[in-house]
């Protein structure tokens, strides 16, 4: 008999709750992630079993219900970690409201703003989960790592009893030779790095989930980002992608990110714009410059965003 964990959160006003169901809804083929009108059924990982999250939005508030396998873990810790994911998940980091009035008149951004109010940038269900999706998404189309993405999630093959496919942890996804990963369409230069990430996480040396306990603070942010950049084949792209959809931390600059950059060069009325030059931009809105790229990103589509 399943077991299950639930709970909920009062949203602000004007949450947006388009924003987290197209993160969820990337994947048309919907093999580990299905959206049915404000409903989101998510197959996880958590404490190294299947799992199987539904996650409601309504008006004023969410509902997130976690079925588990037998035997899970469903103390008081175990709910606080529900409880927190759930925050992440829903892009609920403070300062959003405080940036946006901080902001609403600059020359440039201060429209953007105005037409995309309330924007919040949704996490994803673990920071290892964000962490391989940068990874996978390295210098590709986001049409591409989506494709990619579902072909590991089916080579690792991490079912829940429900039939939802989920998402897989460090030790399953170590558990996959360099074979499958490469019949699923990874590089070899990527199949290294994932293989990197999954030994120092096993290790204890990337302790992931144990940093995702508690919100971000600067020096928090910096010391995960010291230890990402430590393994080769992870860049400063991958690192603030990972911090912005794993950790909810605002703060990260995405001026490598081409879209970031495009979508600045059409706000800004520009040819193009550089990676220096974006990177310039983006300081002047510290300690908010991932949420300015989440805007940026925002106004090209909501599948880049």
């Amino acid at each position: 008999m399943s077991l299950v964990l639930t709970t909920h959160i009062a949203l602000p006003a004007r949450f947006r709750p388009q924003d987290v169901l197209a993160l969820h809804a990337r994947d048309a083929q919907q093999r580990a992630e299905k959206v049915e009108d404000f409903t989101i059924t998510k197959g996880l990982s958590w404490q190294g079993q299947p799992a199987l999250l539904q996650l409601q939005l309504q008006p004023s508030e969410a509902w997130a219900s976690l079925a588990l396998e037998p035997g899970a873990d469903v103390s008081e810790q175990a709910q606080q970690a529900l409880q927190a994911m759930l925050v992440r998940m829903l892009g609920l980091s403070e300062g959003v409201e405080q940036f946006e009035q901080q902001h609403a008149k600059h020359p440039v951004l201060g429209k953007l703003l105005q037409s995309q109010a309330g924007l919040r940038v949704p996490a994803s269900s673990t920071p290892f989960e964000a962490l391989v999706w940068a990874i996978t998404g390295q210098q590709i189309s986001v049409a591409a790592a989506i494709a990619l993405r579902r072909r590991l999630i089916e080579a690792a093959n991490l079912q829940h009893s429900s039939g939802m496919l989920c998402h897989p942890d460090a030790a399953a996804l170590a558990a996959l030779t360099p074979e499958q990963l490469r019949a699923a369409g990874f590089s070899v230069s990527k199949i290294a790095t994932l293989e990197r990430v999954c030994a120092a996480v096993l290790a204890g040396d990337l302790p992931l989930e144990q940093w995702a306990q508690q919100p971000l603070q600067p020096d928090d942010a910096k010391a995960i980002e010291a230890a990402l950049l430590a393994i080769k084949g992870i860049g400063p792209w991958t690192v603030h992608y990972a911090l912005l959809r794993g950790f909810g931390w605002l703060d990260g600059s995405l001026h490598g990110d081409v879209a970031v950059r495009n979508a600045l060069a059409r706000l800004l009325e520009l040819p193009s714009v550089s990676q220096a030059e974006a990177e310039q931009w983006l300081s002047a809105f510290q300690p908010w410059r991932a949420l300015v790229a989440a805007h940026l990103w925002a106004s090209l589509s909501a599948k880049t965003y």
